[in-house]
Order: C-alpha cells, then structure tokens, then sequence
C-alpha cells in the first residue's frame, strides 16, 4: 500500500513573498510619513500666502536660536546682486530644463555674513547670462521665501564645481565657491526681480497650488501587499488540495 506524498512546504516562495511583502509595506509606510510631512508644508503655504514680508534679520537671529525659518516671507537689501558672480544649479520648471542662478548676498546686521540668493530659472533654450562684474553697482532689495532647499539623494548627480554644474543645494560648498563670508543655512528664493533688464530670468513666486497624492500612493502599496498576500494564500491552497 503506498500513501501519496504531500507537496513540500514551498520555502523559497515564502521567503520571496515575505522580503516583497516587507519592501511594499515599507513603501506605504514611508508614503505616510510624506503625507504628514506634505500636510504640515501645506498649511505653511497657504498661509505665506497673503503673508507679508518681514526683514530678513530678525527671522534669521530667530534661525540661529534654533526656529523653523522655513516658507517665511522676507525682504533683504542685497548689494550689487544684479551683477554679482553665480553659480548654475540644474532646474526644471514647467516641464521646462533649465538652470537657477545662486548669488551670495552680504548681509550686515544678524548672525551670519551672507545668504544664498535663488536669483530665479532661466531655461535651456536661453544662451544668454546676466552681466558678472566688480563694478560697483546699486543696491537690489529682494523680497523672496526662506526654504531650507532639497538635500541629495542616492539619484542626484554630484556637483561638477569645475565646470559649474550644481545638482544639489550644498550650503557650504556654494558658500565657498562664492566666497562667501559665513553663508545662513537657509536659500532666499527670490520672488521680485533681481535684473529687471535680464528678463529670461524668472523669479520664483510661491506655487499657487501643489499636489498632494501620498494617501492615494500609500493606499496603492498596502492594496499590492494585500494583493500578494491574497495570491500566495491562493496558491497554498491550491498545493493543499493537488
């Protein structure tokens, strides 16, 4: 008399089933946290947006005591920035490739020596560059949002010093390529023009709208982890019953 063997616990499908339905769990995970992070980002735009502007100096002595100075409307007296030296940071706007230009603006009162002005987007298709001279030139008052600016990924290029391609916003080394003197750890991102007579130079106004989709991706992970779940129980079952 011979008794049929039953099919073998399939191991190797379980271990992959379980580090996939771990990747995707984490994904999920990590799409709420953005959404929290995006909720909170939310609310400070829509209120900066009928924010009025407030010196720059206080709100970065309130900076250097450990405030949030991110999205705060500010004004700063920038000297000679209409032809001051720039750095090209790679941008896109609008669907548009292009590059943004950042400028040191030297400060004279508060606890730093300079910030990092985002001077605005000029698209690829734009040769032409506002005028770098020592020439003394007049003051530009610059209204603009303070943001703490993206950090690098694993994906981001690293930044070509040499030739002037930035893809990243590293404080420190555009402060010293600048050579300016104790840089904020915070962008201006300039909203009012800083080269009236360069207008290929876009400022950059706050964004009327932004998106919000991390619950819909959250909810598209967790439903394929549900999915994979749901299809290696089918197929236990169906070892179970052959």
């Amino acid at each position: 008399m011979t008794t049929e063997a039953r099919p073998r616990f399939p191991l190797a499908l379980t271990i992959a089933t379980l580090i996939a339905l771990a990747i995707l769990i984490a994904l999920g995970a990590w799409q709420l946290q953005r959404l929290t992070w995006k909720t909170s980002l939310l609310a400070k735009v829509e209120a900066l947006q009928a924010a009025a502007p407030v010196p720059i100096a206080p709100v970065l002595a309130a900076l250097s005591g450990g405030s949030d100075g991110d999205y705060v409307r500010v004004t700063a007296n920038c000297p000679a920035l209409a032809n001051a030296p720039y750095l090209e940071l790679y941008g896109i706007r609008d669907g548009v490739a292009g590059v943004r230009l950042i400028s040191a603006c030297r400060l004279t009162t508060g606890p730093y020596g300079s910030i990092l002005v985002d001077r605005g987007f000029i698209p690829d298709t734009e040769t032409g560059r506002p005028p770098v001279s020592d020439e003394k030139a007049a003051s530009v008052l610059v209204t603009g949002v303070l943001r703490a600016g993206d950090r690098a990924s694993f994906v981001t290029p690293p930044n070509d010093l040499a030739a002037n391609h930035w893809y990243s916003r590293d404080i420190a080394a555009m402060g010293r390529a600048l050579k300016a003197e104790r840089p904020a750890p915070t962008f201006l991102m300039a909203e009012t023009p800083t080269n009236p007579d360069f207008p290929a130079l876009l400022p950059s106004p706050l964004p009327a709208e932004i998106s919000n989709r991390h619950l819909e991706y959250a909810l598209t992970w967790f439903g394929l982890a549900a999915a994979l779940a749901g299809v290696y129980v089918a197929v236990l079952w169906r070892r179970r019953k052959s």
